[in-house]
């Protein structure tokens, strides 16, 4: 459910190709893309897993203002796309994040827009990056309920409390912490993995992809470790074994899968529904609406001329 890939340049060494074999061979049903703030692998992804017998899931792990103490704060949730209305809204989401809301390096949605382009998109909390995940690990549980109720009634029966066990200090307070959350909320929880490179044997060469994008050295024994040797490609089993103690979490990812049926139409020109003018109460044809705009145009260059 979680895979930042080759189009996460910062923190992402996962080739698409390479990591669609590895869960055909593990004969896993679905598997997910979810890349920081872009959908720029997308259409490579979902060709590629299509190819082998792998139902493709398209997401975005987002930046969200709008939530907390600190309405400016910043956090990150991550979401996947049902439909073809989610591909469209999360396509949007992600414009406007881009065009109208940078923070510093990022991409930030706003609350209010998530709100808006909600239909067709699941959201999942993000575990202890997320806003309900920060305010467990602090221990303010009152404040994690509240942002997480506010978060079930905007994606009813379609938020989910994300759990994971990826080798960090506060994973595992975090997911005490969620199911007891979940438990006295009711709602769903799923057991997600953040997967950063595919094999074990890669975490040195993803640990000097991530000093080069943040100026560090790899010897620098100071530096800040973003991530730990658990976080490549884990089979089925292997996430069997680590929510073993939570059977729903893992029954959940599946359930999502089953929720997730976007189709899309590769080989064609798709031009963009071009909104025009109303007339009459009615569109102009867009055919009018050229012709209008190119003798406007004319008359414009003309006077130039």
């Amino acid at each position: 459910m979680r895979l930042h890939s080759e189009f996460s340049i910062v923190d992402s060494t996962c080739r698409i190709d390479d990591v669609v074999n590895a869960a055909a061979d593990d004969r896993q049903p679905a598997l997910a893309i979810t890349d920081l703030s872009n959908l720029f692998g997308a259409i490579k992804f979902y060709k590629a897993a299509r190819s082998k017998g792998v139902q493709p899931i398209l997401g975005a792990e987002i930046f969200l203002e709008g939530l907390g103490a600190d309405p400016l704060a910043l956090s990150r949730v991550m979401v996947l796309v049902q439909s073809s209305q989610g591909y469209l809204n999360l396509s949007e989401l992600l414009a406007r994040a881009w065009t109208q809301n940078m923070v510093k390096t990022h991409a930030v949605v706003k609350l209010a827009s998530l709100e808006e382009l909600s239909e067709g998109l699941i959201l999942l909390s993000g575990a202890q990056a997320g806003p309900v995940g920060q305010a467990l690990v602090q221990g303010d549980t009152s404040r994690a309920a509240e942002i997480a109720l506010q978060l079930a009634s905007i994606f009813t029966h379609r938020f989910y409390l994300e759990l994971q066990r990826a080798g960090r200090p506060e994973d595992n307070v975090h997911v005490i912490e969620a199911v007891k959350l979940a438990s006295r909320l009711s709602l769903p929880v799923v057991a997600t993995h953040p997967v950063q490179f595919l094999t074990e044997d890669d975490y040195e060469s993803h640990e000097a992809r991530v000093c080069i994008s943040d100026g560090e050295i790899l010897g620098n024994q100071r530096r800040v470790r973003k991530f730990t040797r658990d976080q490549y490609f884990k089979s089925s089993a292997e996430m069997e074994t680590l929510f073993a103690d939570v059977p729903s979490a893992l029954a959940n990812s599946v359930e999502i899968a089953k929720r997730c049926n976007l189709s899309l139409v590769l080989g064609k020109p798709q031009l963009p529904n071009y909104p025009t003018p109303l007339t009459d109460g009615k569109p102009m044809p867009i055919e009018d609406y050229f012709r209008l705009l190119s003798v406007e145009g004319l008359e414009e260059r003309l006077v130039h001329l």
